[in-house]
């Protein structure tokens, strides 16, 4: 008898966006939908876009479970999201609301989390991986002997928020120069800021006005057209990039460290600084080695299959 193929929601609550698929157990996407992150993003707005992502889903396809990754410090198994840097939600019980409404189980977990699973248990056997997560702002997710290192209570592996420079800019979780405030996206949109400031006349500023602000989608879009004023905004991002993933990979020993997010769809112009400022820093080289620098296969969508894989080991 054939068992059969269960599908599950997967919501991945970015700063921007809220990305949802249904996804089976191969991690296999069958539909998916994205909406903007409401602006207030606090806890009720947030929740009211993900049940009508959710309806719309249910509406097609037959699931069994929700999985939700949430940016943030996430209680686990609770499920209650504690606080997040670059979102107005606190306390907010995300898993017992989501349960209430759909009648459905609902695991919630930190987005890094459950994109590091998907690549650990989809992408190349690593069962020692370090996740980073290039987005609005810096996630990581640690998988050791195969399986997601939490912590005791789900607090531990903020990866984003290690300081590399207690002089530098200011994060958005209250601190100044987390790993998070140097190679974001919201780094790369203050760096294109500061140079549209210093340079009125150039492309990223003429891009900017046509927008209606400069945004790091501005610095990319430069970029593409040959900017060298972009090229250079983001050898900078990627070296900072590099030199908080060589922190880490001094501290864990890896087969390798994944980078996903959105930004990591921009290849080696961000990947290829990182290499070089992550040997550069690496602890002991010649004796430990240089743990592999490689771009996440599931890239932004890591996030929504990981939540969905992570709900259907639950059910």
């Amino acid at each position: 008898m054939t068992t059969p193929n269960r599908l599950a929601i997967g919501l991945d609550i970015g700063g921007t966006k809220i990305a949802g698929a249904v996804v089976d157990k191969q991690g296999t996407v069958v539909d998916e939908l994205v909406e903007p992150t409401p602006e207030e993003s606090d806890a009720g707005a947030v929740t009211a876009v993900l049940l009508s992502l959710i309806d719309r889903f249910r509406a097609k396809h037959e699931v069994v479970a929700i999985g939700v990754g949430a940016a943030g410090i996430v209680e686990w198994p609770a499920g209650r999201m504690l606080w997040a840097p670059n979102n107005a939600y606190r306390d907010w019980p995300v898993r017992e609301q989501l349960e209430k409404s759909t009648s459905l189980p609902v695991i919630v977990d930190n987005d890094a989390n459950v994109a590091a699973l998907a690549e650990a248990r989809l992408g190349e056997p690593y069962p020692h991986m370090v996740l980073v997560t290039v987005g609005t702002g810096i996630g990581g997710g640690l998988v050791m002997d195969g399986k997601i290192y939490r912590g005791p209570t789900g607090l531990g592996a903020e990866l984003g928020h290690i300081i590399l420079n207690p002089d530098g800019p200011l994060c958005g979780c209250g601190n100044y120069g987390c790993f998070e405030a140097f190679a974001s996206g919201t780094a790369l949109t203050r760096m294109g800021r500061e140079a549209a400031a210093d340079d009125p006349d150039g492309l990223i500023a003429r891009l900017g006005r046509e927008e209606g602000e400069v945004t790091g989608h501005t610095v990319v879009k430069a970029v593409e057209q040959g900017d060298e004023a972009a090229k250079a905004l983001f050898a900078r991002l990627g070296r900072w990039l590099g030199v908080g993933i060589a922190s880490l990979a001094n501290i864990f020993e890896v087969n390798a460290v994944v980078v996903g997010g959105g930004l990591v769809e921009t290849g080696e112009l961000l990947l290829a600084p990182a290499r070089v400022a992550a040997r550069e820093y690496a602890y002991a080289p010649a004796a430990r080695g240089v743990a592999p620098i490689v771009p996440a296969k599931f890239g932004g969508d890591a996030g929504k299959i990981g939540a969905a894989l992570l709900a259907l080991e639950y059910v």
